[in-house]
């Protein structure tokens, strides 16, 4: 817990994360309340619940639980923005996936590398060995 906030698996608000990520996020906008729903079952999640257990923040993992985790749609209310909560969100989800034997974690940022630098993610080491497919 982190002054008053605490962290956990159960309660995830898929209306509210769909609202978050389709309406105010650069990387997920426009995204379809069943694709939200589609990725939240099959993702590792965690939310950042605060007073009256209103939900306030959003992460989610694409993990096989063995060897591989991809860290995406990390979302903070803008209203509590500046107190740490992605990162500490985003520490509890990592944290979680390594105690599981997850021992490669990659995630994708236009603008937070400051935060995830302080949980010990870097730039790839090899960029020339990852291709994607981005239909979007």
């Amino acid at each position: 817990m982190i002054d008053g906030y605490r962290v956990g698996t159960e309660g995830i608000d898929v209306d509210l994360v769909h609202g978050w990520l389709s309406a105010d996020s650069y990387w997920a906008a426009g995204r379809s309340r069943e694709t939200v729903e589609r990725s939240i079952a099959n993702s590792y999640c965690l939310g950042a619940f605060g007073p009256q257990e209103r939900q306030v923040a959003f992460a989610r993992a694409v993990t096989d639980w063995s060897t591989f985790g991809w860290v995406a749609d990390v979302y903070v209310d803008r209203a509590h923005r500046g107190r740490g909560l992605g990162r500490w969100l985003v520490g509890s989800l990592c944290d979680h996936l390594r105690s599981r034997g997850v021992d490669r974690l990659l995630l994708a940022t236009a603008d937070a590398h400051g935060v995830y630098e302080k949980l010990g993610f870097a730039g790839l080491a090899r960029p020339e060995r990852f291709m994607e497919i981005d239909e979007r």
